[in-house]
């Protein structure tokens, strides 16, 4: 009876990027979620997810240490929206709630992406599901 470490090893083959990750990651929100940020003042829709952090090491240095969110989480992609103007903002799942207002989101770039607000979330368009 062999099994993979007995042949190569337990990560023989696996990119380094895989090997990093967090063995389980749950992702609360999906893709069409409409959802607050817990700390600031600005809400928005979920365009895109990473299981765990994939920006740049400068991005999150300029984050206070304080406040600074773990690497081993989920983050967000948002089409995001305050009281002053609307932007595309990337936040760590720790940092969100659901939005519970149930209004849409006014973004510029929403037609492009989602076909329409249906009970409180968006559809994405044929075209961008996969």
């Amino acid at each position: 009876m062999t099994n993979d470490t007995d042949i190569a090893g337990p990560h023989s083959g696996i990119p380094d990027a895989i090997k990093a990750a967090p063995s389980i990651v749950h992702a609360r929100f999906t893709v069409g979620d409409v959802v607050r940020h817990r700390l600031l003042d600005f809400r928005g829709v979920v365009f895109d997810v990473d299981p765990v952090f994939a920006n740049t090491e400068e991005w999150y240095q300029a984050i206070p240490e304080g406040v600074r969110p773990a690497k081993d989480q989920p983050f967000y992609h948002l089409l995001a929206e305050n009281a002053e103007s609307s932007y595309v903002a990337y936040v760590s799942q720790q940092n969100l709630v659901v939005d519970r207002t149930e209004e849409p989101v006014e973004h510029p770039a929403l037609d492009g992406l989602f076909d329409g607000f249906i009970e409180g979330r968006y559809t994405l368009r044929r075209e961008h599901r996969h």
